[in-house]
């Protein structure tokens, strides 16, 4: 019996690499098999470990076709090129890897409160531009904050101040798939305490994007006056370096609906001021943060500005810094609704650097990209359902760049359980295209004959 699939893309572009799952009658025990392709030309595949069920066999490979192609189960392989293991750069690395695309690394984090404690992505590279989006190991790609890690709740982000134990599902030539486990700090919010995550990451062999999805606790609490439930923020981080951006343009698919600056930020970085002004302190963390911050906040790694307001830093007491952080949130939110923060519909691109506190808060979308104006690199963004919002910040000054699914005031926009895709690469010029060829994978349908 021969057992054939037929692979049809419902868009007309060319497909680079493509994860293509499917599954067989029968039971085929080898780990890895090669099918042929219409044309003849034989690729890997690679059985996944977890059937679907008794009878069925489940596997993986990555295709670059166009329209439509068939794939023929031939035999068992036994060589083949595929994702590769690399030296770690961190300390706290689980692995890195040589996907054929990307040099990537993940990392547990170490929860000592620092930028470098973080876990998540703490390395990314595409392997032919060369060049590391995450160079100093203290920003991250992947962690989740809101409504957890914010000042509302007197923590910050969770890759500082939690660690995760990593799973692995999936360990082949073809796919990689890993699962983190973390437990949430509590906070100051009751109904936020004894809460778990779990985050699914896929990465295949020389293709241009990975994949990931966030399962969290149910929960409901009050962000920015609004009821939010089993919403969060997922943040990803870029850096290069005081007066340069990987990234220095934002846009949404069909063009930005968005307001501009950041009257959180101002005044959280107020409030910051205000407190370091104050008379020295017996409190050694506080004068630590002073030290740190004393040559100027604008430059700052961000997470100072958060950290001088988590409740496990203990560089305030309690009262104190619900004090504190009740005056900066009733101020915020004044400031955020009023008439002169007009919306703007834009179909160009948005030179995020170039408004207020560098920083835009565009409305719903599900495609959206960041990209660099003169290398025409581009990392673009598939939510499965939409976010009801984002904060873009490109910050020149400390190098600083920000894709965030959260509203004004912290207030997380992204439903639990959302698949997101990510690509990266020369794109910018047809992000477009890539963004709907991530929305719309293509369809696999069987076709078995004896």
């Amino acid at each position: 019996m021969t057992h054939t699939v037929v692979v049809s893309d419902p868009l007309p572009a060319k497909r680079v690499n493509e994860p293509i799952t499917f599954t067989l009658e029968g039971e085929f025990h080898e780990p890895l098999w090669t099918a042929r392709t219409r044309e003849g030309r034989d690729v890997l595949c690679q059985k996944l470990a977890q059937a679907e069920a008794p009878g069925r066999t489940s596997f993986v490979t990555v295709l670059t076709f166009e329209g439509e192609t068939e794939l023929t189960l031939m035999g068992p392989a036994t060589e083949a090129d595929g994702i590769t293991e690399l030296p770690p750069v961190e300390q706290d690395a689980f692995i890195r890897l040589d996907t054929g695309y990307f040099d990537l690394e993940m990392c547990v984090g170490t929860a000592q409160g620092e930028g470098s404690s973080k876990w998540g992505l703490r390395h990314f590279r595409s392997i032919d531009e060369g060049i590391d989006l995450l160079p100093s190991g203290n920003n991250a790609i992947g962690g989740f904050y809101g409504p957890f890690f914010t000042p509302e709740n007197g923590l910050i982000n969770p890759p500082e101040h939690a660690t995760v134990e990593i799973e692995v599902v999936e360990r082949g030539p073809v796919l990689h798939h890993y699962r983190m486990h973390g437990t949430i700090p509590d906070g100051l919010l009751p109904e936020l305490k004894d809460k778990s995550f779990v985050i699914d990451w896929w990465f295949t062999y020389g293709t241009p994007y990975f994949s990931r999805r966030y399962r969290v606790d149910d929960f409901q609490t009050v962000i920015n006056g609004r009821a939010v439930t089993n919403k969060i923020t997922v943040g990803d981080e870029f850096e290069g370096g005081q007066g340069e951006l990987v990234f220095d343009r934002f846009a949404a698919y069909g063009g930005t609906r968005y307001r501009e600056g950041d009257p959180y930020a101002e005044e959280l970085a107020n409030m910051v001021q205000e407190s370091l002004q104050a008379p020295p302190s017996s409190n050694e963390k506080f004068e630590a943060f002073r030290s740190q911050l004393t040559d100027g906040i604008a430059g700052a790694h961000w997470d100072l500005y958060w950290r001088l307001f988590c409740i496990w830093e203990g560089a305030l007491d309690e009262p104190m810094l619900r004090e504190r952080l009740e005056r900066v949130r009733t101020a915020a939110h004044i400031r955020a609704d009023l008439p002169d923060r007009a919306w703007t519909i834009d179909e160009a691109p948005i030179d995020v650097s170039a408004v207020p506190d560098e920083t835009i808060f565009p409305g719903p979308a599900n495609k959206t990209a960041e990209f660099h104006s003169s290398t025409g690199r581009a990392m673009i963004w598939w939510t499965g359902v939409p976010s009801g919002a984002f904060q873009i910040v490109q910050r020149l000054q400390s190098g600083w760049v920000n894709w965030g699914s959260n509203g004004e005031n912290e207030c997380p926009e992204l439903p639990v359980g959302t698949p997101i895709k990510t690509a990266y690469g020369q794109f910018a010029d047809h992000w477009e295209q890539v963004a709907e060829q991530l929305e719309y994978p293509p369809v696999v349908s069987k076709r078995s004959s004896s």
